[in-house]
């Protein structure tokens, strides 16, 4: 059984926990390539779902446990995958649902639902005590980074990196060549945030997979920086978590309450967001070069 702080905190608002608040438009300085001919398969670019069940998953019910203080919200997507479009489900199989997260807190944040009914409920440190499911979680996490989200890094970051050159050239040349002959290109995988939050928000057990640079109009307040920017945030490689893992007690810890550092250069912001803000479109413009 978990056993968290006594004054946990969650990682989110009360808003985005009920899905009541607005997502701002994102804008168009992100340095987006047109997809050619090998990425075409990997564009997340679908027309906006307008469904009744998808706004229905949108306004969920707050659940008043001591282990899961979040809501249902999530349930829906495990439960009927495909009554969603592509801007909210990526992909499902009987084990899993992928989705993007309806409040991203980086450039690319992607959720895991698996879809075990013993488990989906179960809070993540004591579900990461089940080995299979552990390790059948871990096989999935490493797919989607490669599969889903450092693809959908390069397209969409790729024209900006100097790493990519070289295979860029080769793809915009003349020559035939097959998707397996081109020259390797950045590692896209190389710093990706994944894994729970010590103190889950929502009612159903997901994995986080996002990008490094925490670089979204959705990251509002020091809750959204520091639940991806200290151990809040556990990989599955900690699982299962040893009885005295300070992880278990994350509101006692005080993660959350830490000062603000740059995930890429560590300069200290103290409690300053909106100059670590500032500072996160810098960096993240750096990045995308490298």
């Amino acid at each position: 059984m978990n056993t968290s702080g006594e004054h946990d905190q969650d990682a989110i608002t009360a808003e985005e926990i009920a899905g009541e608040t607005v997502i701002p438009a994102k804008g168009s300085s992100s340095g987006e390539k047109r997809p050619n001919a090998f990425t075409e398969l990997m564009s997340r670019k679908q027309a906006k779902n307008t469904s009744s069940q998808d706004q229905k998953s949108r306004k969920s019910t707050t659940v008043g446990t001591r282990v899961f203080p979040g809501a249902h919200g999530l349930g829906a997507y495990i439960a009927a995958p495909e009554r969603f479009g592509k801007d909210r489900v990526i992909e499902w199989d009987d084990d899993f649902v992928v989705i993007h997260d309806l409040y991203p807190k980086a450039f690319i944040h992607c959720l895991i639902l698996p879809r075990d009914p013993e488990k989906t409920l179960q809070h993540p440190f004591d579900a990461f005590e089940d080995q299979e499911f552990l390790q059948k979680c871990k096989a999935k996490l490493e797919k989607v980074k490669k599969e889903l989200v450092a693809s959908e890094l390069r397209r969409r970051l790729g024209e900006s990196s100097k790493q990519e050159q070289a295979r860029n050239e080769a793809m915009d040349s003349d020559d035939l060549i097959q998707p397996a002959d081109l020259p390797p290109g950045r590692d896209w995988t190389q710093g990706l945030l994944t894994g729970i939050h010590a103190h889950p928000s929502m009612r159903h057990l997901h994995i986080h997979v996002l990008s490094p640079d925490r670089y979204s109009p959705c990251l509002k307040h020091r809750n959204h920086y520091n639940s991806f920017s200290t151990p809040f945030l556990v990989p599955l490689d900690a699982f299962p978590l040893a009885q005295d893992d300070p992880r278990r007690h994350p509101g006692k810890e005080g993660y959350l309450n830490r000062d603000f550092v740059c995930w890429r250069c560590d300069l200290n912001f103290g409690n300053r967001f909106e100059k670590l803000k500032a500072h996160l479109a810098e960096e993240f413009e750096e990045w995308k070069k490298e």
